[in-house]
Order: structure tokens, then C-alpha cells, then sequence
């Protein structure tokens, strides 16, 4: 499109003629690490006019919404950053090994700040639909605000885990006390002085929060569906010297991070856990133990692919936390047996198991005894047994990867839904691209590395992507980018074969999978054979000039 087509008026749609409405290249949905770079990459490097809905009040997508106590990054701070920019890499000093909530967003607001990104963001839109006109090759997009878009391409950087999971449990009205989902927090905070709070879910976020309302409440109850494995963070303050010794060392640490599987910057050694001698592998996991962190799996590269190993690393854990619980029956009721370690997302705690050692805290079973309904002052098990409550907090995690996208009513070629094209589980073409919905990109979408990997590496790498996809575009006058039916079938068959080469899918219950909400289609949605391979793919097809992509220009002729 030209400057003069942007700026007359007489080019714009005729559906663009009601409420406050724009009129776009591009449109990006969401405010957080995805969008927020995408919005930079866009506007500053190839000048296009694009701006950014945003649901919330501020940027920071899943750091402005998760405020729970104690959110926390499970990925070391030095790496859980933006690398396009060593100004911004030098500016900015953090202050622990694994940044909390509350220094994340400070970050994102100075990233923000610096690039001078607000001006271009709507805040407080969330997008109630988006469909194709396929009249004028535009997305027309509403929110719940009464904004109206017009805009050539789509981008969503909703996030993979954004869509709050609230289980439907009997006589939830009625309950008097406060109710509390751990994605949805009160920016004010919650007082738990002198109150008796139930905690639902024993999930990332549960074992990070149990911790810090244990500390400052009179009594907490955590309900327990499925026991988890969970290895101590060994957070600490960084050095003051830290900082510049990392400044010398950029490009190291990001090299580092662009050649492992996850994102992050170190590999694992190439040695096999069930092969190497019992004195030798207790020395090596109880120095990795000592390290903490995400570390620990990485000590060995056979944890995710082969089940002996992945036996031993378990029952290493399972003693651990045998040894750190007082009491033996409620160490055996933490003991996870129903997946291989890693299997589901693997949380980073710190005192995670050491709060049930707490008079303050009780430990109940509900997948024997599950929750019958909430009563005025609490909640009725199964078994007629009353948990009183003045908080109930659900932790019960995401509809990952889909559910946010599913949410804002994508409809495509021949009227065609989102939710309908992925009725049977979501396929893409390298998580990026939907046949029949042209000109719609997502960042780390179903049938990319995005959730096994350090997020921000899989961010930069799709955003960059997905830039030079667009400077091409533009470079050769290309009005519609569609995925091919083929190619994104092949794909997705893809990312199923490599998942089934591994451990995952032996979790019956993951959210990877979808498990954790009913009804959901059981798929494996993550692609599990590392960023840096996938990478090497993505490199591929765009050497081959977006093989795998339909292209036509403005004469309707393919490219």
C-alpha cells in the first residue's frame, strides 16, 4: 500500500464507517514481550503504520495480569530478556537470579518507555472479533470498547497462557468469602492477615503462591489433585558485579542460548543418565539438586526420551522430597506417580515442600475425595467433610496455547472460524500461519517450541520472522500470505510424530495436551524438538521463498 492509499479516505473499506475506527497495515493484539517487540520491529524498522490492542490497562501481557504471590520467572533473568538491542541489555540491571512479577513488568514498562511504543498501543480493547473481508483483502477487527480496524495483516500476541481456566463448581454464587483466580489477580493485593484461605491446584502457580500465603495467613488448605514434581529455584540477589560482567559477555550468552533446544544458555552434556555408574550419577544430581532450577533436568540429555533415565532422575526426587516432609503420609501424598518428571511443565519453587511441615497448613486429597460444592463459608467434599474459608483461590492454570485465540473470533476464507477449523485440536504451518485464514500471523503458536523453551528466544525468533515475511511482501507487492492446506497438515503431523519420540504425551493430564480442559480436543500442541532445530526449519522456508505459503499479488496471480 502506498503513503497516498494509507491517507485518502475513498480507499478505505465500506465497512470501516461506524464507531472510532483505524486503518491499518497491521494490527497486533496484545501488549506483552510478543507484541511489544512486534509493534518495533514493525513500526521503527519497516515503517509500517501499525498499532496494538491491548485487554489491559498497561503493557506486559501475562506479567500484567499474573500478580500473584509469589510469580516468579522460571528462566534466569539474564536470559529472560530482549536481545535485539544491547542498549537496552546494558540499561537495564537486574536485581535476582529469577525475576519476580513486579520486576519483569518494571522492565517491560522501561523497554516500552525507551522505544517509545506507547503512543501506538490502544489499551483497555479486547478483540471480540476479527474476519476476513475478503472483498478488500482486510481483517476487520471490533472490541468490546468500540474500536474498528481495518488492517492488511493480523498478528496475535495474546500469549500461550493467558486464558484463565475457572472450573464450574456447584454453588460457587453463594459463597460468601473471597474468590480469587491466581491470572486474574487484584492489582491492589490480598490481605491474608487473620484469614483461613483454601488453595485449589498444585500447579506452577500454586506452588509458587502456597509458599507466601502459608507465611501470612491464619490457616491455608491446599487442595490436591495431582501431586507435581518440583525442584528448589536457589534464587538469591545478584553480585553488583554481575552486571558488568555479563555487559562483556553478550554475544556469548546469546550464542549460547540460539544453539540449545530450550532457549536457554546452557545444553545438556551427551550423556545418557541410565548408563553412568550410581556413585558417579548421585554426585552429579546432587551437585545439579544444589543448583536448582531448570538446570537440574539439563544434567543429563536423555530425561525426556528415555524412561529408565527419566525413573531414576524421578525416584531422585521423590526422595528429596520424602526427606523434606516431616510428616511421612503427607510426604507420601506429595509424591508425583502419575507422569514421568518433566513431562508437565517442571515448576522451580523455593519452600515449596518445606510449607507442610507448617502447623498452618493442611494437605487434602480431592481426586479421592473431590469438591461436591462451595457452601456460604466454604467448601463441601465428596464425602460431606466442610472446609471452611474466607479466601478460595483457584490455581488451576490455562487453557494453553489455544484458548486466547479461540476467544477472539477469527473468522477466515468462506466464513470459516478459528474455532470451528480447529475443532479436532489446532494445526498450523510452523505455529505461524492457519490455512484459509490469509494474512493472519501468530506468535508461538500451537505447533511451535514456544512453552518448552525460554520465551523470549522463541519470541524474537517468530517476531523476526515474521518481519522479514512482511518486508518481502511488501518488497514484491503481495496482498494475501495463506499457509497451504498441505503443508500445514504435514506440519502438524510433524509436531505429533516428534512429541510421540518423547516422554510428553505419557502425561495423561498436562495442559501440553490440552487435559486440563474439558471437552478440549487431547493434542500435543507444543513442538518438542528444540527451538534450535525448529529454527533451522523456519531458516529453510524462508530461503525457499516462503515454501509453503500461498502468495498473490495485487493482479490476483500467485506467487
Amino acid at each position: 500500500m502506498t503513503g497516498a492509499e494509507k491517507n485518502n479516505p475513498q480507499s478505505q473499506p465500506k465497512d470501516v464507517a461506524a464507531l472510532k475506527k483505524l486503518y491499518l497495515d497491521a494490527l497486533i493484539v496484545g501488549a506483552g514481550f510478543s507484541g511489544l517487540y512486534q509493534l518495533h520491529s514493525l513500526r521503527d524498522k519497516l515503517g509500517l503504520n501499525v498499532q496494538v490492542v491491548e485487554a489491559g490497562a498497561g503493557v506486559g501481557g501475562t506479567w500484567y495480569w499474573n500478580r500473584y504471590p509469589g510469580a516468579r520467572c522460571d528462566s534466569e533473568s539474564h536470559t529472560y530478556c530482549y536481545y535485539f538491542s544491547k542498549e537496552l541489555l546494558k540499561e537495564w540491571r537486574w536485581s535476582e537470579r529469577y525475576p519476580g512479577q513486579a520486576e519483569i513488568l518494571r522492565y517491560l514498562n522501561f523497554c516500552t518507555s525507551k522505544l517509545d511504543l506507547s503512543r501506538s498501543i490502544n489499551f483497555n480493547q479486547r478483540v471480540i472479533s476479527a474476519i476476513w473481508n475478503e472483498q478488500n483483502k482486510r481483517w476487520v477487527i471490533k472490541t468490546n470498547a468500540g474500536l474498528l480496524i481495518a488492517a492488511r495483516y493480523l498478528i496475535t500476541a495474546v500469549g500461550c497462557l493467558s486464558s484463565t481456566n475457572m472450573p464450574n463448581i456447584s454453588g460457587q454464587s453463594t459463597f460468601k468469602g473471597e474468590l480469587y483466580h491466581t491470572g486474574q489477580w487484584p492489582h491492589k493485593g490480598v490481605d491474608f492477615t487473620d484469614k483461613t484461605v483454601v488453595i485449589i491446584g498444585t500447579g506452577s502457580t500454586g506452588i509458587q503462591t502456597i509458599p507466601i500465603v502459608a507465611k501470612h495467613s491464619k490457616h491455608l488448605t491446599v487442595l490436591q489433585r495431582t501431586p507435581n514434581f518440583s525442584v528448589p529455584a536457589r534464587n538469591a540477589p545478584l553480585d553488583p558485579s554481575y552486571h558488568e560482567k555479563f555487559c562483556d559477555e553478550i554475544n556469548t550468552w546469546q550464542k549460547k542460548m540460539l544453539k540449545s533446544r530450550h532457549g536457554h544458555p546452557w545444553t545438556a552434556p551427551p550423556r545418557k543418565l541410565y548408563k553412568v555408574a550410581k556413585k558417579d550419577r548421585d554426585v552429579i544430581l546432587e551437585k545439579a539438586w544444589k543448583t536448582g532450577g531448570l538446570r537440574f533436568r539439563e544434567s543429563f540429555n536423555d530425561i525426556l526420551i528415555d524412561e529408565q533415565s527419566n525413573k531414576i532422575m524421578s525416584d531422585f526426587i521423590r526422595t528429596k522430597i520424602l526427606d523434606t516432609v516431616d510428616d511421612p503420609i503427607i510426604g507420601e501424598s506429595l509424591l508425583p506417580v502419575d507422569h514421568p518428571f518433566g513431562t508437565k511443565r517442571p515448576p522451580i519453587d523455593t519452600n515449596y515442600f518445606e510449607t507442610f511441615n507448617r502447623d498452618n497448613v493442611d494437605l487434602v486429597d480431592i481426586k479421592q475425595n473431590p469438591i461436591k460444592k462451595f457452601e456460604n463459608r466454604g467448601l463441601e467434599l465428596e464425602d460431606g467433610r466442610y472446609i471452611t474459608a474466607d479466601i478460595v483461590i483457584f490455581a488451576t492454570g490455562f487453557d494453553a496455547m489455544s484458548g486466547a485465540l479461540l476467544k477472539m473470533g477469527i473468522v477466515g476464507h468462506q466464513s470459516l472460524s478459528l474455532d470451528e477449523a480447529w475443532k479436532e485440536g489446532p494445526t498450523t504451518f510452523l505455529g505461524l500461519g492457519v490455512h484459509k485464514f490469509p494474512n493472519l500471523f501468530i506468535i508461538t503458536g500451537p505447533g511451535s517450541p514456544s512453552v518448552l523453551t525460554n520465551m523470549p528466544r522463541a519470541i524474537e525468533q517468530h517476531v523476526d520472522w515474521i518481519t522479514s515475511l512482511l518486508r518481502y511482501c511488501e518488497a514484491y507487492n503481495i496482498v494475501t500470505v495463506e499457509a497451504e492446506k498441505e503443508a500445514m497438515l504435514n506440519w502438524t503431523s510433524h509436531v505429533t510424530s516428534v512429541a510421540n519420540q518423547t516422554l510428553f504425551p505419557k502425561a495423561n493430564h498436562s495442559w501440553y495436551l490440552g487435559a486440563n480442559i474439558p471437552g478440549k480436543p487431547r493434542t500435543f500442541m507444543p513442538y518438542a524438538d528444540g527451538l534450535d532445530k525448529y529454527q533451522s526449519y523456519c531458516v529453510l522456508i524462508a530461503e525457499r521463498k516462503y515454501s509453503g505459503f500461498k502468495m498473490m499479488d495485487e493482479k490476483h496471480d500467485q506467487k
